[in-house]
C-alpha cells in the first residue's frame, strides 16, 4: 500500500501537536518517524490509524483520497497500528484477544482461531501460547500477538510505536526479521522511534519531526549525528556518570526466594549499599520483575529474609515498604503507575502528604506546575495524563516520586525517552544517590545498564549471576551471560 499524508495539522488546546506535515511511504518499504519526546510522532500516526482526527490535511492510500473517521475505518482500509502500550484485554487469553475485532460471523470458533494464530506465528517464529492469559505475557509477546491479530484483520500497512522499548534483544531480532519479511511481501511499515540504532538497522527512509513540524528527511545509509541534530537542533551525547561514594548496608537479602506461575528464583543473597546503583540484566521474563517486586513489597517472598536497615520486611504488606522509604516504578505506566483520566495535578494531589480530607487545589496546582517544569513534561497540569505522549507519561510517572526515599526500584526508567530526556532523568535519579538513596533498575538497553550501574546482576533461566562490577563488563560479555554462558 502506498501512503501519503498532505499538510496534516492538529492542535490540542494550547498545544500544537502537528503543523503542516507531509510525508510519503511507498509500498514495500520501512519508513522511520524520528523525533524528540512530544515532537508529534504518535499524534501523526494516530491520525493515520483513525484514533485521532486531524484539524486539517488529507490522507491518500494508493493515490486515492481516504476518509478515516476511526480505527474501524483504518483497519477496513488496511491500516493497523501497534501502540507503545498494546491495546489488548489482559484478563483474556491470547486466542480470545486474537479474535478481537472480527466481524461478519455470528459465532467465532476458538479452535479455528487457535490454528490460525499458530500458523501466523510460525511465519515469523513467534511463540505466544494461545491459551495463556495476556496479563501473564511479556511486553514482547503482547506485541507479537497484536501484530499477527492486525495482519489477520487484513492490515496491508503496519504502524509500530516505539516497539523495541522494554523487549529483549532476541524478541527485537524476531520483530525486525518479521518486519523485513512483511516489507518484502509488499506491505508498508512505519516505525515510530527515538532510537537511532533501530532506524539505522531497519529503515529505508526516515522523516524527522521537531516541535510539531518536519525538520528534515534522510535515506539510508544515515549520518547519525545529522539525525540527532535534526531531532534536537544540536548534537546530543550521553553524559559520563559521576561517581558517588557508597555508604553502609541499606537493603540485605538473605536466602530470599520468589516465584510466580512461570519462574522461581531461590537463594538470593545480596547487600545493597546507600548511594549504590544496581543494574539487572537478562532476557525479558528471566526474573528481573520478580526480584524488583519482592524488594518493593509487591510480591511476598516464598522464603528468606529481606532486611532494610536491619529490619526484616519479608512478608510485610506493601504500605510498610512504602512508609519505610521504598518506591517502585513499574514499566506498565497506565496499568500500574498512572490513572487514566486523571490529570497530572490530580496525581500530585494523591501522592503529596495531605492535611486532611479537603484538598488545597491552589497549593496542588502550584506543586504540579513546579514538577511539570522541573521534569520538562510537555503538557498541561489540567489535561488527562493518558493524553500525554509516551515519553511525557514516563516523565510524569517519575515526577511523582517523593523526596527522601532510601530505595528506588525501577523497571525500564527511560522507557520511551529520547537521549536528551533520558540523560536529564538519570541526573535526577543520581541526585538521589548523592543524598544516600540506592537505585535498582532493569533495562533492555545494555549500554544504559553498564553506564549507570555500580554492579550488575544477570538473570537467566531462574538463576542469578553476580553481582559483578559494571566497570569489568562489556556489552558483549553481558550478552553472553544473559544467554547462559558462564
Amino acid at each position: 500500500m502506498n501512503i501519503a499524508l498532505e499538510n496534516i495539522s492538529k492542535r490540542f488546546g494550547e498545544v500544537q501537536a502537528n503543523e503542516g506535515i507531509s510525508l510519503a511511504v511507498p509500498a514495500g518499504t520501512i519508513h522511520g518517524i524520528l523525533g524528540e519526546n512530544g515532537a508529534g510522532k504518535s499524534t501523526l500516526m494516530k491520525i493515520l490509524s483513525g484514533f485521532i482526527r486531524a484539524d486539517s490535511g488529507r490522507t491518500f492510500l494508493d493515490g486515492a483520497p481516504a476518509q478515516i473517521r476511526g480505527p474501524a475505518d483504518a483497519i477496513r482500509l488496511g491500516i493497523g497500528m501497534l501502540h507503545q502500550d498494546p491495546l489488548d484485554f489482559p484478563p483474556m487469553t491470547a486466542v480470545d484477544n486474537f479474535l478481537a475485532g472480527r466481524t461478519g460471523a455470528w459465532r467465532l470458533s476458538r479452535p479455528d482461531a487457535r490454528r490460525e494464530l499458530e500458523e501466523r506465528q510460525a511465519d515469523f517464529d513467534f511463540r505466544v501460547d494461545p491459551g495463556a492469559r495476556v496479563e501473564n505475557l511479556t511486553v514482547g509477546e503482547r506485541q507479537q500477538l497484536e501484530m499477527v491479530r492486525l495482519l489477520s484483520l487484513g492490515a496491508r500497512a503496519l504502524i509500530l510505536d516505539e516497539p523495541t522499548t522494554g523487549i529483549s534483544a532476541l524478541q527485537k531480532d524476531r520483530l525486525f526479521a518479521a518486519l523485513r519479511k512483511l516489507a518484502a511481501d509488499g506491505k508498508s511499515i512505519i516505525l515510530i522511534s527515538h532510537k537511532l540504532r533501530d532506524v539505522e538497522m531497519l529503515c529505508d527512509e526516515v522523516t524527522v519531526l521537531r516541535r510539531a513540524r518536519v525538520a528534515g528527511r534522510a535515506q539510508a545509509p544515515y549520518d547519525l549525528n545529522e539525525l540527532v541534530r535534526l531531532m534536537f537542533g544540536r548534537v546530543v551525547t550521553r553524559e559520563p556518570r559521576l561517581e558517588v561514594p557508597t555508604g553502609g548496608p541499606l537493603l540485605t537479602l538473605d536466602g530470599l526466594a520468589v516465584e510466580d506461575h512461570r519462574l522461581r528464583l531461590a537463594g538470593l543473597n545480596l547487600e545493597i549499599r546507600a548511594g549504590e546503583v544496581i543494574g539487572l540484566a537478562g532476557l525479558e521474563g528471566s526474573g528481573q520483575e520478580l526480584f524488583l517486586r519482592a524488594c518493593g513489597g509487591l510480591l511476598r517472598p516464598a522464603a528468606g529474609r529481606l532486611r532494610l536497615a536491619g529490619r526484616d520486611l519479608a512478608g510485610e504488606p506493601y504500605p510498610v515498604f512504602r512508609d519505610a522509604g521504598i518506591a517502585y516504578v513499574p514499566a506498565a505506566r497506565l496499568e500500574e503507575g498512572l490513572v487514566a483520566g486523571l490529570t497530572p495535578a490530580e496525581h500530585f494531589a494523591i501522592v503529596e502528604p495531605g492535611g486532611g480530607l479537603v484538598i488545597d487545589w491552589k497549593l496542588t496546582m502550584e506543586q504540579a506546575e513546579r514538577r511539570i517544569a522541573e521534569y520538562d513534561i510537555r503538557g498541561a497540569a489540567t489535561g488527562p495524563v493518558d493524553s500525554l505522549s509516551g515519553g511525557n507519561q514516563q516523565r510524569a510517572l517519575l515526577s511523582l516520586l517523593p523526596p527522601g526515599l532510601c530505595l528506588v526500584l525501577l523497571e525500564h526508567p527511560t522507557r520511551g525517552l529520547d537521549v536528551e530526556s533520558a540523560s536529564a532523568i538519570w541526573r535526577k535519579l543520581l541526585d538521589r544517590c548523592a543524598d544516600g538513596a540506592a537505585l535498582v533498575f532493569t533495562s533492555s538497553d545494555l549500554e544504559e545498564i553498564l553506564q549507570y550501574s555500580d554492579r550488575v546482576l544477570v538473570f537467566f533461566g531462574g538463576q542469578v549471576a553476580g553481582p559483578v562490577p559494571a566497570s569489568a563488563m562489556t556489552v558483549e560479555r553481558l550478552g553472553e551471560m544473559m544467554g547462559g554462558q558462564p
